[in-house]
């Protein structure tokens, strides 16, 4: 990588690129850690890491640390402690929904069964915080104590307004922030806090994660509607047939009149779609210009983190989180 500069650009490539060694150090103590545990739970850690993943939250992290000028061995073991909790909330969410596909194969529950999963996921959560435990540092504990509070009120939230037509863009943005921001924002966190940043710069680079995530959840929502089965690896309009309510169709409802809210309405009833075909949903998000207003949400998030960014000091890594959201936008998957 080229030394930075006033005329460096950065492309995705780039960016992981850059934190490419210590990612794949990262995957490497997220398979150790998994096969720490009895055969049950190690056998499960082996199939979910096979599936693959973005990794983008321990990805964020890196980046972070390494714009606070931390290049120690803790970054890598609190990236794999965020990809184990990351990990375990896919599991205890597919139970919860009752999914059956997880990035184009069979779900954890689907195919070990609730029991087993619900277990295994709570294990990848103790053994996240025994690996935090282990760095002395009772505040990164904290944070991560608030971090599952936050994600499991997002859960009991959401699990209240399942069926509900009345959904607000405030709720459905607050969901978005308990069950995928507030994990973005920790891993730009505990990576300034690595770094020995002041409370300004914690505060402005956590804000970036936190826009960022919430980017990539409406993104996340808007390609349940738009994006195809095969690219997604679980059906189309999965969030729709679980009864929730997100973004692209809070925006559509506000749109639609009274015979496009009875479509929504008995797709909610029936929890699938029987007297309503899928494609009628999702004309309804496109014909209502909700598909636009969700993209321009998502991009004015990105513009939100970037602008946390402007006050600090530059440097490859600075372009690099400047980069990471425009992926974000972009990605069709």
């Amino acid at each position: 990588m080229e030394p930075v500069t006033k005329q460096t650009q950065l492309n995705t490539a780039d960016v992981f690129e850059l934190i490419g060694h210590d990612l794949m150090r990262v995957e490497e103590e997220f398979i150790r850690q998994g096969e720490s545990g009895i055969e049950p739970v190690a056998e499960i850690a082996r199939y979910l890491q096979a599936g693959g993943g973005k990794r983008l939250r321990p990805a964020l992290h890196l980046l972070a640390a390494k714009y606070c000028g931390y290049e120690g061995l803790s970054a890598v073991k609190l990236g794999a402690v965020l990809e184990l909790v990351h990990t375990a909330t896919l599991i205890h969410d597919d139970i919860i929904d009752g999914a059956t596909l997880r990035r184009g194969r069979a779900s954890t529950n689907r195919r070990w069964g609730n029991a087993m999963s619900v277990l295994a996921g709570d294990w990848l959560y103790m053994q996240a915080f025994h690996i935090a435990l282990a760095e002395h540092n009772f505040r990164i504990l904290d944070i991560l104590l608030v971090l599952t509070q936050t994600m499991v009120e997002g859960e009991l939230i959401q699990l209240t307004k399942l069926g509900r037509l009345d959904v607000t863009e405030e709720e459905a943005l607050d969901l978005s922030y308990r069950k995928t921001a507030c994990l973005f924002s920790i891993c730009m966190q505990l990576g300034a806090l690595l770094g020995g940043k002041g409370h300004k710069e914690e505060t402005q680079l956590a804000a970036y994660g936190l826009n960022t995530g919430l980017a990539f959840q409406v993104i996340d929502d808007l390609l349940d509607f738009v994006a195809s089965p095969q690219r997604l690896g679980k059906p189309v309009m999965s969030d729709l047939r679980e009864g929730k309510v997100t973004l692209p169709l809070v925006y559509a409802l506000q749109m639609t009149g009274a015979r496009g809210r009875r479509k929504v309405e008995r797709v909610l009833r029936e929890r699938g779609f029987r007297s309503v075909q899928p494609e009628e949903i999702i004309a309804l998000v496109k014909q209502t210009g909700a598909e636009e207003r969700t993209r321009a949400k998502a991009a004015s998030l990105a513009a939100q983190a970037c602008h946390q960014l402007e006050s600090l000091p530059d440097s490859i890594y600075k372009r690099a989180l400047e980069v990471f959201p425009q992926f974000i936008l972009s990605r069709d998957f």
